[in-house]
């Protein structure tokens, strides 16, 4: 009876830990979306296409059920040329206001690099992946990009994209 008991604790705990919107909490970072079961939309808003050398803003607008998230955990961006991955870099992203978060970086050479928007808020996790054309580059040479997802061997150091 003892282990039965227990292992019912277990699963409902397992349950219930699935949907941190739905755990009531008794500090004040209590989520606005408590109760909830809306994703967190993450709206990359960087261009598909920058220049070479100049500050490239990297920006992604999070929000939930129709409204802007103020309050996400952690928004990171991570980028790296194509076929490069394991080079790649992870930029802090800042709340700049209404949703919009922020990471500034550049590119000194002509080349095809991805972003993903790695944010976590109220939960919930999302990742989008975006494709940045930098400069003019030789689609000849652009190496073919090998990303399965994962971030195994990443530097998650918060440098600049400034060495590719």
């Amino acid at each position: 009876m003892k282990k039965l008991l227990i292992s019912l604790a277990v699963i409902a705990g397992v349950l219930t830990g699935c949907n941190n919107a739905n755990t009531a909490k008794t500090d004040d970072s209590t989520s606005h979306n408590e109760g909830t079961l809306d994703e967190v939309k993450v709206d990359i808003q960087t261009p598909e296409k920058v220049e070479v050398g100049k500050d490239v803003d990297l920006v992604a607008h999070l929000t939930q059920g129709g409204k802007n998230v103020d309050d996400a955990d952690e928004v990171k961006f991570e980028v790296w040329e194509s076929g490069n991955r394991d080079k790649g870099q992870m930029l802090e992203g800042k709340l700049d206001k209404d949703g919009i978060y922020k990471a500034t970086t550049k590119f000194n050479h002509d080349g095809v690099y991805y972003m993903y928007a790695h944010t976590t808020a109220h939960g919930l996790h999302a990742m989008p992946k975006k494709k940045i054309v930098v400069g003019n580059p030789d689609m000849k040479k652009v190496k073919e990009d090998q990303d399965d997802g994962s971030m195994e061997g990443m530097d998650m150091n918060n440098s600049s994209a400034d060495d590719h």
